[in-house]
């Protein structure tokens, strides 16, 4: 079976998941009690819900650009600690969708980071070798995006959510001259037919692209929206940091849904890669599945 794709502009995109991890379910959607949140999840027996890590990846026709948004929480684990979380990391996953493209891993010049948690950023390091005495980039040909303001904020986060930043997944880049920082509250970005968009409820200036399209662009949610079952504006994490920016940010969002006909991409949901929303003032639902998992 062919991997999945959809069209963006000048590019073919595929979402691959990298991994697994359960993350607390009480933790995922916050307030919302768990008799409601829990009809479609699959709950373990430590109330941990099942998450994908995903990343998505965007290949210009011309073969420019290869774009990586977000590397999974990676290969640098610790068996206890990703017993913790339920880690299941997918070696080679990256590589695999990018043979399937045509490209190859040393064809990837463009990382964006979304934000610096380890379930999104930790796949942008590895171990050199079975020693793990030092580190590599995964990807040593490009170029690595970050906003400034949130690299700032994963080097000194705060006691709430300084569990969420494991520097050995970015610090690496600081001196490897691979690492381009982004400026300001409205940045403009280089990498043709994309926008950038910045979202602070969740953690501070996280950088989340929006691929160019005449008809339907396509807009990466980071975790503004994980999964599909949060698209409910109220239905919140506990983990972000000023939940009430969320929800009103989640509204700005499907405000541009609505006007520009975007397509969303989840980095989370264990079922579709993305989605066609239906937006009928408050109520938010997924009209069409794109990007669905292979089985």
């Amino acid at each position: 079976m062919t991997m999945p794709t959809i069209r963006a502009g000048q590019y073919t995109i595929a979402s691959v998941v990298t991994g697994w991890a359960r993350l607390d379910g009480g933790a995922m959607f916050g307030v919302v009690p768990k008799v409601l949140w829990a009809k479609g999840e699959d709950c373990d027996d430590s109330n941990r819900i099942l998450l994908a890590t995903r990343t998505l990846i965007a290949a210009a026709d011309d073969g420019s650009r290869v774009v990586l948004v977000d590397t999974g929480v990676g290969s640098k684990w610790l068996p206890e600690d990703a017993e913790r979380y339920a880690v299941e990391h997918r070696e080679g996953s990256i590589r695999k969708a990018l043979h399937a493209l045509g490209r190859s891993q040393g064809d990837v010049t463009d990382v964006i980071a979304t934000h610096l948690h380890f379930d999104h950023a930790g796949g942008m390091t590895r171990f050199r070798d079975e020693t793990r005495a030092d580190l590599a980039l995964v990807f040593p040909g490009a170029t690595h995006w970050v906003h400034r303001r949130h690299w700032d904020h994963a080097l000194s986060p705060t006691l709430r959510d300084r569990a969420s930043f494991f520097p050995h997944d970015f610090k690496l880049l600081e001196d490897s001259g691979h690492l381009e920082f982004v400026e300001g509250d409205d940045p403009a970005c280089p990498i043709p037919g994309v926008e950038w968009s910045l979202s602070h409820g969740h953690t501070p200036y996280q950088l989340l692209p929006l691929f160019e399209d005449e008809a339907s662009p396509l807009f990466f949610t980071g975790d503004l929206v994980p999964t599909a079952s949060h698209l409910p504006p109220a239905w919140v994490m506990a983990y972000d940091l000023y939940p009430l920016k969320t929800l009103n940010e989640r509204l700005a969002l499907y405000e541009r849904v609505s006007a520009r006909n975007l397509r969303i991409a989840f980095p989370h949901d264990r079922r579709m890669g993305g989605a066609r929303l239906s937006v009928d003032g408050n109520r938010v639902r997924v009209e069409e599945p794109l990007l669905v998992n292979e089985h």
